[in-house]
């Protein structure tokens, strides 16, 4: 047996050398090419989704979830990708992201997908899931055959960028809120109170403090308020409180679907009896981020479009909902559930559960409306396509003309599903379009980003 201990450090470095020499490394010479699939970006969305479903965090929280790994992803990418501008300079406080070395060869796919898992995980509770997605996918990059070092820097550089947007996220006042008093109830009859089944606290009621991406400020597209709240027969109010009452008393089934297809309620809680048990289901802005993968893939979006067209979508999410939480919180507007069986019928239900927050604006109007405007941008104004997203949730399909149609059938939806009035869908269709019109004319992303614009 070799006693290494015994052979001088010279000629043990020198025998090393040369066996590792012997050792020829087996490289792909096509792995750059192959790495650009943008399943491997659609796949680690959807393992997302599937956490945040997992962990039940509600749509406010799930589109901060969705917006950071996206630009990590999207600012690593791109240098594989000219023509494609960073971020940085663009949304509130992000400054100059780091670089890669100008003389090292990377894998931009797989220092993307790292970027965005490593950012993913840092954001959820159930580390594990996306720990194993990671070995799954990170195994079929190796199996790409790429040299070691290209390997070993792309992680690197991935975890890099991951760290650059964490500190930059870690300052947007999110952990801050976490602190903040529950939102107090008032005996005002026209303020909001909790609703069964469960009569939850308001959630996220310090939301509007959190840093809009985009927008100047969370009051920069405040609607227009409310109808006052009056019981009088001869009200304005009176009447949107009918129409809920009379359109969920003789719902159609076409309505029933389209109210079921866009609940995307996170959290729905089933009394039976003694029996308490509740179901999962993806947030709207969930919803949209499906929405995304199933455009992009019918256009034949190539890895870096796909991933610009996430980044765009849930940067108009976050946006989104900080304009719309600034006015639910304001306006603090009881909901029809608890108006209709307080004063005229005790045993009206609606369709869905009402979620537990304020009633003006529509939340999914607001977003809905955001997110066609981001992808209208991006596919034009006559994109038909079949949405498949709550397939998994046990909903059929539905078939939309646009991204516009589809945002308008999901505003709509919330009168049919009884937990809106009126004015908090048309207001928040407005606001909504608003939020996204500001971020399509602001931000920069590709060369060709005008196209499938409209007036509106």
């Amino acid at each position: 047996m070799l006693q290494f201990n015994r052979i001088p450090t010279a000629i043990l470095v020198a025998v090393l050398m040369i066996v590792s020499a012997c050792q020829t490394e087996v490289v792909n010479p096509n792995y750059q090419q192959e790495a650009k699939q943008a399943d491997f970006v659609h796949r680690s969305m959807k393992q997302l989704t599937d956490v945040i479903v997992h962990d039940i965090f509600s749509p406010p929280v799930a589109s901060r979830i969705y917006t950071y790994p996206s630009i990590a992803a999207y600012e690593v990418l791109r240098h594989d990708f000219p023509g494609y501008a960073s971020l940085g300079g663009q949304l509130k406080d992000l400054g100059t992201l780091p670089a890669p070395a100008a003389d090292s060869v990377y894998c931009y796919p797989l220092a993307s997908v790292r970027a965005f898992l490593t950012t993913g995980k840092a954001l959820i509770f159930s580390e594990n899931q996306i720990e194993e997605f990671e070995n799954e996918i990170y195994a079929e990059f190796t199996a790409l055959q790429m040299p070691a070092d290209v390997y070993r820097r792309s992680m690197t550089y991935g975890d890099q960028i991951s760290a650059f947007i964490l500190d930059w996220a870690s300052k947007d006042k999110y952990h801050e809120t976490r602190t903040y008093p529950k939102f107090t109830i008032v005996e005002d009859p026209a303020s909001w109170k909790p609703t069964p089944p469960d009569y939850m606290d308001g959630i996220e009621p310090s939301w509007r403090e959190i840093r809009p991406m985009v927008l100047d400020s969370a009051q920069q597209f405040t609607p227009a308020p409310p109808t006052a709240f009056s019981l009088d027969k001869k009200s304005r109010f009176y009447k949107e409180v009918m129409e809920v009452y009379d359109v969920v008393k003789n719902v159609d089934p076409e309505q029933v679907a389209i109210a079921e297809f866009w609940d995307c309620n996170p959290y729905v809680s089933h009394h039976k009896g003694h029996v308490m048990y509740a179901t999962k289901k993806i947030t709207p802005g969930g919803h949209w981020i499906g929405i995304t993968q199933i455009a992009t893939k019918k256009a034949g979006a190539d890895i870096m479009k796909t991933l610009e067209a996430y980044t765009r979508v849930s940067i108009s999410l976050f946006d989104g909902f900080i304009s719309c939480w600034d006015e639910k919180y304001r306006s603090n507007l009881v909901r029809p559930e608890t108006v209709i069986n307080s004063y005229y019928d005790e045993d009206w239900q609606p369709v869905l559960q009402t979620p537990p927050f304020p009633e003006h604006t529509s939340g999914h109007s607001v977003i809905s409306g955001a997110s066609a405007v981001a992808l209208t941008q991006l596919f034009g104004d006559d994109f038909t396509f079949v949405d498949s997203t709550e397939v998994e949730y046990g909903l059929p399909v539905r078939e939309f003309n646009s991204f516009y149609h589809a945002s308008d059938e999901a505003a709509i939806s919330r009168l049919y599903g009884g937990i809106h009035y009126r004015p908090a869908i048309e207001y928040g269709v407005d606001q909504g379009r608003n939020v996204g019109k500001l971020i399509v004319e602001r931000i920069k992303t590709s060369a060709g980003e005008k196209m499938g614009m409209r007036e509106e």
